[in-house]
C-alpha cells in the first residue's frame, strides 16, 4: 500500500517536514521558501538535497542524546548499577531497533509528507487510528518539551543556584531556588523557545550541525577526563526531612576495580529531586527518554536525495553510535565514581571534568535544542492534524500559518500545554508519562507495519527488507509490556484515552482517500473465509435469506430497499440494477461510473447492502446475469425480490426524506471526503420517477419471464407492492414494531383446492415472516397466521388441519396467533373441472372470485403493517403473462404493503 500522495487526499499536510526531533531547515523550519522566493531566482532548488549524514544522522544523534546523556547517566548507573543499567540500555535499544525496522520499511515504501509518525500511521491505518495516535504523539512531544526545559533549569541551578550551605564562594550562585522559582525559570526558557519558534524555526535548525559539534566536544571531554583527572573527594549537601541539612562524602576514584565491583549491583534509594524511592521501572522510564528521537530521519524522507538508502542507513548508524556511547559512558562512570557521587549529584560530570564549562555548555546546548525541537515538532504534528480536519473546531485555528508557512497558532497551542507541564517542577516527575506516550506511538508504528505486511498488498514493497511480521509483532509486545512495567496507571490511562479518541473519530466518521489498511486486511481475511465457506456443507438449519433486490429507480424504491434491509437477517443483501445497452456499440462501459452513486445511496439510506450493476440488451437477460454471477462462493443470492408490475404512479422518495434535502447538509459534512459524489450530483444521477405517459422499459411478458427464470434457477421469488406506504423503516426511526402487525396467508388463495399448509412454498412464507419478526424494527410486532377453511364441507377435515398446523408451529418455534377464516362464500365463485388440480392460477378465474379474495383480505388484514401472501407459480405459456399479472393485481388491490412469495427452498428444521 503505497504511501505517496494522492491528488485529492490533502496530502501536503505541511509544507515542511516535522521535527520528530528533526533539525535541518527543511524539517523543523516552517520556513521553507515562500512562493515569492521561489519565483525570484534563488529558489528553484531541488527539495531533495540532503544526504545521509546531514539529513538523517545529525538530527537523529542529537535528538537521542538530548539531556539524559549529561544529567541522568549517574542517576541510572547509581540507582540501577552497571549490570541493570546495561540491561536497561539493551532493552531500550532492542525496542527502538524493532521500531526502527518498521520505520525503515514504511518510509521506503513511499515519500512521507509532514507529520512524521502521524503521517505514517494515519496513511497506513486510516484517519481514526492515525488521528488518535497522532494526538497522543503530539502530547508526548509536549511533555518531552517540558521535560527538557526542566532539565535545562536543573542544570542552570546546579551552577548558578544560590545555596547557603555550599562551600563554593563567589558571585556565580545568585539564583534563588525553590519550586516556584523553578517554574519561573522554566517559563522564561519556554518563552525563549516560543520566540524562536515564532520568529522562524530556521534560526535554530540551521545551527543543528554546530550544536552537534558542541555536544560531541563536550562528550569527548568527559571521556578524556576519566583518564586525565586525578581522584577527588567531595562533600555534597542536601536538604533532608524537616529542612535538616545532610552532608554526603563522595569521591571520584579514577579507574578502580573496587569502584567497579561496588557499582555492579543495584542500589535503589531516595531520589533527591522528587523525594521518592526509585525502582527499575522509574529509572528505566527516565533512561528511555534518551531513545525517543529515532523518527528524526524518517521525517526527512521528502527532503532526502535517496530516502530508500539514507533512512535505513542513517538511522541504523545513529542508533548504533548512540548505543555505543551510552554503553562506554556507563562503564567509565561505573569504574571511576562511587555510588554516593552518582546518586547525590546528577550533574557530577561537571565536577570531574578537566574544564567544567565543557559539560555545562554541552548540557545547555543539548537541552535547549531538544526543547525547541520538541516544540517545533509538536506544533507541526498539531498543524497536520488540523489540516486533516479530524478534530473539527477545537483545532481549526491551528491551520493558520504565517506568510512564510510557519504554523504560529499551533506553536502557541504547544507552548500553552508545555507551560502546564513545567508545573511538575522536576524532570523525573514527567519522565514516566513521556516514556509511556512514546512507547504507545512506537507500538502504533509497529502495528502499522505489521498490518501492511499481513495485508499482503502488492503495492507494499519497501526497498528496506530487513524486517518481518515477527519483528513488528515483537516490537508491539515489547512496547506494551514495558509501558505497564514503567507505570501501569499511566499506561492504562493512555490506552483509555486512545480508545476514547478512537471512538470519537469513528463517531465523526471522517472519510479520506488515504487508503485504509483495514480494507486490505478485511479483503485478505474475507478471501480466506470465503474459500472455507463450502456450499457442499450447507445445511437447512443454518439457512438465511440472501437477497438480490432488483431496483429500476431508487427514487421510487427506497421504502422497499429499507424494508428488505430488515428482512435479510444478517444474510447477503445486493441491490441489482440493469442498464440497457450493448457494449459493442458503446465507447466504454457506462456501468463502471455509476457504482459510486449507488454506493453513496446505500450510505444515505443506512442499509447494509452491496451493489451489483450490469449492462444488457434487456432487463430479463440482465437479471439472469446477476442471478448467476452475483456473490462469491457460498455467499450467493438465494432469493430474488422485485417491485410489483402495475400502472400506478410512484412517489419520489428523494423529495420526502430529509437525508436527500440540501438543507440537511451541514458544513461539517461538506468538508468530509465524499468519494466524488455530493448530494446534488446524487440527486441528478437518478432520473425522475415514471409518470403515466412514460414508456415502460419492461413488458408484462418479460416481467413474468424473470419470475419463471428465477424459479427455474432454484431461486425463491418475492414481489413487493405498495411499500411506498410503509413508514418507519429509515435508519433514524425509533420504531420497535410494538404497534405493528404482520399478517401471513400461507394458503395459495388462487387455488382453493390446495389445502396443503406444509408444502415448501407455505413453509418458506412462514419462515420469511418469522425472520422479519426477529429484526430490530419488527421484533415486537404481532404475527397473525390466517387459515382458510371451508366450514360447510361434510368431513370436517379442517379441524384436523388446524390442530396439525398448531403442532407444526410449535415444532418450528414460531410465536403467532392463528386466525380461522371461513371462505365458503369466496370458494363458491371458483370453478375448476372435477378432479383437476393445478399449481398455476387458472386463466379463466372469474372477476367475482378475485374480487371476493380481495375483499376477504381487506376485511381481515386492512390494519396490518405488512402482509405475506402465497405467490402462485407463473404460467408456462407466454400469452398468459398478462392474465397472471391481472389476477395478482386484482387480489392485492388497495391492500397496503404486501409481499407475494414463492419459495422453492426447504428452510425449516425441527431437530437440533
Amino acid at each position: 500500500m503505497k504511501l505517496s500522495a494522492m491528488p485529492n487526499e490533502r496530502s501536503p499536510l505541511i509544507t515542511s517536514g516535522v521535527c520528530g526531533l528533526t533539525l535541518t531547515a527543511a524539517t523543523c523550519g516552517a520556513a521553507s521558501d515562500s512562493p515569492q522566493d521561489s519565483s525570484s531566482g534563488k529558489a528553484a532548488q531541488d527539495p531533495r538535497r540532503l544526504n545521509t549524514f546531514f539529513g538523517v544522522m545529525v538530527p537523529t544523534i542529537l535528538s537521542m542524546f538530548s539531556i539524559i546523556l549529561f544529567l541522568r547517566t549517574g542517576f541510572v548507573v547509581g540507582h540501577a548499577g552497571l549490570l541493570q543499567g546495561l540491561l536497561m540500555v539493551v532493552v531500550a535499544y532492542t525496542i527502538i531497533s524493532l521500531t526502527v525496522l518498521s520505520i525503515c520499511a514504511i518510509s521506503t515504501n513511499g515519500a512521507i509528507q509532514g507529520g512524521g509518525a502521524y503521517y505514517m500511521i494515519s496513511r497506513s491505518l486510516g484517519p481514526e487510528f492515525g488521528g488518535s495516535i497522532g494526538l497522543m504523539f503530539f502530547l508526548a512531544k509536549v511533555f518531552a518539551c517540558g521535560e527538557y526545559v526542566l532539565g535545562l533549569v536543573e542544570a542552570v541551578l546546579d551552577v548558578f543556584g544560590a545555596d547557603p550551605e555550599s562551600s563554593v564562594s563567589g558571585g556565580l550562585r545568585v539564583l534563588p531556588q525553590g519550586y516556584w522559582y523553578t517554574v519561573l525559570y522554566s517559563s522564561v526558557v519556554l518563552l525563549l523557545c516560543l520566540l524562536v519558534c515564532l520568529v522562524g524555526a530556521h534560526i535554530y535548525s540551521r545551527t543543528a550541525f554546530a550544536i552537534l559539534l558542541v555536544v560531541t566536544v563536550s562528550l569527548l571531554s568527559v571521556f578524556i577526563s576519566t583518564v586525565a583527572v586525578k581522584p577527588k573527594d567531595f562533600v555534597i549537601t542536601r536538604v533532608g526531612p524537616g529542612n535538616q541539612t545532610i552532608r554526603y562524602n563522595a569521591s571520584y576514584t579514577g579507574f578502580s576495580a573496587t569502584t567497579l565491583r561496588n557499582n555492579l549491583g543495584s542500589g535503589y534509594s531516595l531520589d533527591y529531586s522528587t523525594n521518592s524511592v526509585m525502582s527499575f521501572a522509574t529509572v528505566f522510564a527516565v533512561m528511555f527518554t534518551s531513545c525517543t528521537g529515532i523518527m528524526a530521519g524518517a521525517n526527512m524522507s521528502g527532503e532526502l536525495k535517496t530516502p530508500s538508502i539514507s533512512i535505513p542507513k542513517g538511522t541504523i548508524i545513529a542508533v548504533f553510535y548512540t548505543f555505543t556511547v551510552y554503553v562506554l559512558l556507563f562503564i567509565l562512570v561505573s569504574a571511576t565514581c562511587d555510588r554516593t557521587l552518582l546518586i547525590q549529584d546528577y550533574g557530577f560530570l561537571q565536577r570531574i571534568n578537566i574544564w567544567p564549562p565543557f559539560v555545562t555548555i554541552g548540557i545547555y546546548c543539548a537541552s535547549l535544542s531538544a526543547a525547541m525541537c520538541a516544540m517545533i515538532g509538536a506544533s507541526r504534528i498539531l498543524h497536520a492534524l488540523a489540516l486533516d480536519h479530524l478534530f473539527g473546531l477545537p483545532l481549526a485555528p491551528a491551520t493558520v500559518t504565517s506568510n512564510s508557512g510557519n504554523p504560529w497558532v499551533a506553536v502557541l497551542y504547544t507552548w500553552g500545554l508545555a507551560q502546564c507541564v513545567v508545573f511538575a517542577g522536576q524532570l523525573n516527575a514527567v519522565a514516566s508519562l513521556v516514556t509511556v506516550f512514546y512507547l504507545l506511538a512506537y507500538a502504533a508504528v509497529d502495528l502499522a507495519c505489521l498490518a501492511l505486511e499481513w495485508a499482503s498488498a502488492p503495492n507494499f514493497r519497501p526497498t528496506f527488507q530487513l524486517f518481518s511480521w515477527h519483528t513488528c509483532l515483537l516490537g508491539i509486545l515489547s512496547c506494551l509490556v514495558m509501558m505497564f512495567v514503567i507505570n501501569p496507571v499511566y499506561s492504562s490511562g493512555s490506552i483509555v484515552l486512545l480508545l476514547l479518541l478512537l471512538l470519537f473519530l469513528h463517531y465523526r466518521s471522517p472519510t479520506s482517500s488515504w487508503g485504509y489498511i483495514s480494507q486490505a486486511l478485511i479483503f485478505h481475511q474475507v478471501r480466506k473465509y470465503l474459500l472455507m465457506l463450502d456450499v457442499r456443507k450447507d445445511h437447512v438449519k443454518f439457512w438465511r435469506p440472501q437477497v438480490l433486490l432488483m431496483v429500476s429507480n431508487p427514487r421510487s424504491s427506497c421504502q422497499l430497499i429499507l424494508f428488505v434491509n430488515q428482512l435479510k437477517k444478517g444474510g447477503l443483501y445486493v441491490l441489482g440494477h440493469v442498464q440497457l445497452g450493448d457494449l459493442d456499440s458503446l465507447p466504454s462501459d457506462p456501468v463502471q461510473t455509476q457504482y459510486n452513486f449507488w454506493l453513496s445511496l446505500v450510505d444515505k439510506l443506512g442499509v447494509k447492502a452491496f451493489v451489483d450493476l450490469t449492462l444488457s440488451p434487456s432487463v430479463r437477460q440482465g437479471t439472469q446475469h446477476l442471478l448467476r454471477i452475483t456473490g462469491l462462493g457460498g455467499m450467493k443470492p438465494n432469493t430474488l425480490i422485485l417491485g410489483f408490475y402495475d400502472s400506478c404512479t410512484p412517489d419520489d422518495f428523494f423529495l420526502q426524506d430529509s437525508a436527500f434535502c440540501r438543507s440537511s447538509v451541514g458544513k461539517g459534512s461538506e468538508e468530509e471526503y465524499n468519494f466524488g459524489v455530493d448530494l446534488p450530483s446524487l440527486q441528478a444521477h437518478f432520473p425522475p420517477v415514471r409518470h403515466v405517459e412514460s414508456p415502460r422499459w419492461l413488458s408484462p411478458d418479460e416481467y413474468v419471464g424473470i419470475i419463471s427464470d428465477a424459479i427455474k434457477m432454484k431461486k425463491n421469488v418475492c414481489l413487493g407492492r405498495y411499500f411506498f406506504q410503509l413508514q418507519g423503516e429509515g435508519k433514524d426511526s425509533k420504531v420497535d414494531g410494538s404497534e405493528r402487525t404482520i399478517d401471513v396467508w400461507p394458503l395459495n388463495l388462487l387455488q382453493p383446492g390446495n389445502q396443503d399448509y406444509q408444502d415448501v412454498c407455505s413453509l418458506f412464507l412462514l419462515q420469511m415472516a418469522c425472520v422479519l419478526n426477529m429484526s430490530s424494527k419488527w421484533r415486537h410486532a404481532r404475527m397473525r397466521i390466517f387459515l382458510n377453511v371451508e366450514t360447510g364441507s361434510s368431513d370436517q377435515g379442517w379441524v384436523v388441519n388446524e390442530e396439525s398446523f398448531r403442532e407444526l408451529l410449535r415444532k418450528l418455534r414460531i410465536r403467532a396467533s392463528i386466525k380461522i377464516v371461513p371462505w365458503d362464500s369466496v370458494v363458491q365463485h371458483y370453478a375448476l373441472p372435477e378432479g383437476e388440480r393445478c399449481e398455476e392460477p387458472t386463466p379463466g378465474l372469474s372477476d367475482d372470485f378475485l374480487s371476493s379474495v380481495n375483499r376477504m383480505l381487506m376485511e381481515h388484514s386492512s390494519q396490518a403493517a405488512v402482509r405475506f401472501l402465497y405467490l402462485p407459480r407463473p404460467p408456462a405459456a407466454r400469452n398468459q403473462s398478462q392474465h397472471y399479472l391481472s389476477q395478482l393485481e386484482a387480489v392485492t388491490r388497495g391492500l397496503g404493503p404486501t409481499l407475494l412469495i414463492h419459495g422453492v427452498t426447504p428452510v425449516t428444521y425441527t431437530d437440533l
